[in-house]
């Protein structure tokens, strides 16, 4: 289950400007207007053209909830792309990223000791620098493992060990992740 993707993109969601278009013939309008065709459009959320034109005119009213779903999802993603760059831009040029998480955490110390794993709720800022290499990751369409490491490397650095100030051998393992949101 993709979590930290979605929470990315929910955080981004925080940032518009202007409320989402809410019924279908709007929705399909904006996404009409995106792919710059009926065409485009059908092919993408899996319907005839027919169909999407009859939403565009407001012929058709009420789509199955899976129709409807896909077409939320899309015009979400493609929504104020622009407003989107910025905040994410800011995130991860000035002001970083605050990570509110509930998962397991083991951890890999020094032989002898007893790090086994447990839940733990934490909610902690990360620098640009992690929020940045977030980013770069989704737009580069890393997959959950990869986001997670990366997520994980922020909280081992900046929670565990206190930016160097302690336990410089830890190695943090984020597992079992109950919930995790981001703000940015």
């Amino acid at each position: 289950m993709p979590e930290i993707d979605d929470s990315l993109t929910r955080a981004d969601e925080q940032h518009f400007t202007r409320p989402v278009p809410k019924t279908a013939g709007a929705q399909m309008r904006f996404l009409v207007k995106q792919l710059k065709s009926t065409r485009e459009a059908a092919r993408l959320l899996g319907i005839s053209q027919r169909t999407v034109e009859r939403y565009v005119k407001d012929q058709l009213r009420q789509p199955k909830p899976a129709l409807a779903a896909r077409l939320e999802s899309e015009v979400r993603r493609r929504w104020q792309p622009l407003v989107r760059k910025r905040a994410r831009a800011k995130a991860a040029q000035t002001t970083g990223l605050v990570i509110e998480t509930r998962a397991r955490f083991g951890f890999t110390a020094a032989p002898g000791t007893t790090d086994d794993g447990r839940m733990r709720r934490i909610t902690q800022h990360l620098p640009p620098e992690y929020a940045g290499r977030l980013f770069a990751a989704q737009e580069a369409g890393a997959g959950e493992a990869r986001l997670r490491a990366i997520a994980a490397e922020g909280l081992q650095e900046i929670y565990f060990k206190d930016n160097g100030a302690r336990a410089g051998g830890l190695l943090v393992e984020f597992t079992d992740i109950d919930y995790v949101d981001f703000a940015f």
